[in-house]
């Protein structure tokens, strides 16, 4: 049995949960973002700018999969402008545009009601934590943390956003356990998605546990996704039972 030193955790739908329906939630995001130019004066087009940006998020969702580079929200806000003739705009205003954006998404994130008591005992029992998020917003992620009252137990939060990998590209993987100055073989990844937090944490040799809470498991299967992990809880709390977290 490995002896464990440090546990990694994924942050969407491992530690926090979303409450809405994503579509109807990116289309008020997208909304406030528009409402965010028309304020400072930049009147975009309505129907074009949703359109393209709508289509631009699309578009980064399915080539960050294939190349697993993270391209930010503002790299991604000016690219939709810069197709409808909008380039050179000042920062601060793609700035504004992107708080507003992410001010909607944020009001559906919501701490899972075990996360602060485990992480509380797993800080009690002397375990280094430390959070890596696949996300296009570095400034979202650590807001999420703090919203969720997780980040005292944290040691670092690392975004994809950030970092400019997803998982499962091992580099944030190192970049995190680098942090500790552990080998892989003494750390634990907990997360939702078979292809970024358990496949990642496989290919390295951590010990991998998947959360399914909010997984519909009728989607997925450990075997045809070819990702097996070591372990598969439902709840936060069950990870204080696995022998390698109780043989400390």
């Amino acid at each position: 049995m490995q002896k464990i030193e440090a546990v990694l955790f994924d942050l969407g739908n491992t530690l926090v949960y979303f409450d809405g329906e994503w579509p109807l939630v990116l289309g008020e995001a997208r909304q406030a973002a528009l409402k965010a130019f028309h304020t400072a004066g930049l009147q975009v087009e309505i129907e074009p700018f949703l359109n393209v940006f709508r289509e631009t998020l699309e578009n980064n969702y399915v080539r960050r999969q294939d190349d697993l580079i993270e391209r930010n929200t503002t790299s991604l806000l000016c690219e939709a402008l810069d197709e409808l003739g909008y380039d050179d705009l000042p920062d601060h205003l793609i700035d504004s545009a992107r708080r507003a954006f992410y001010a909607v998404t944020q009001n559906h994130w919501l701490p899972e009601m075990d996360a602060v008591p485990t992480l509380q005992i797993l800080r009690q029992q002397g375990y280094p934590l430390g959070i890596i998020s696949n996300a296009a917003d570095d400034w979202d992620v650590q807001t999420l943390v703090d919203k969720a009252g997780v980040r005292p137990y944290m040691d670092f939060v690392i975004s994809s956003a950030a970092f400019g990998q997803r998982k499962p590209a091992a580099a944030i993987f190192h970049a995190a356990l680098a942090r500790w100055n552990i080998s892989p073989i003494r750390a634990m990844m907990v997360g939702d998605t078979l292809n970024a937090d358990i496949l990642g944490a496989n290919r390295l040799g951590m010990v991998s546990v998947w959360i399914t809470r909010r997984v519909d498991l009728s989607r997925f299967s450990v075997v045809s996704e070819g990702v097996k992990p070591d372990w598969i809880i439902h709840t936060l709390e069950e990870l204080l039972a696995l022998p390698e977290l109780l043989s400390r």
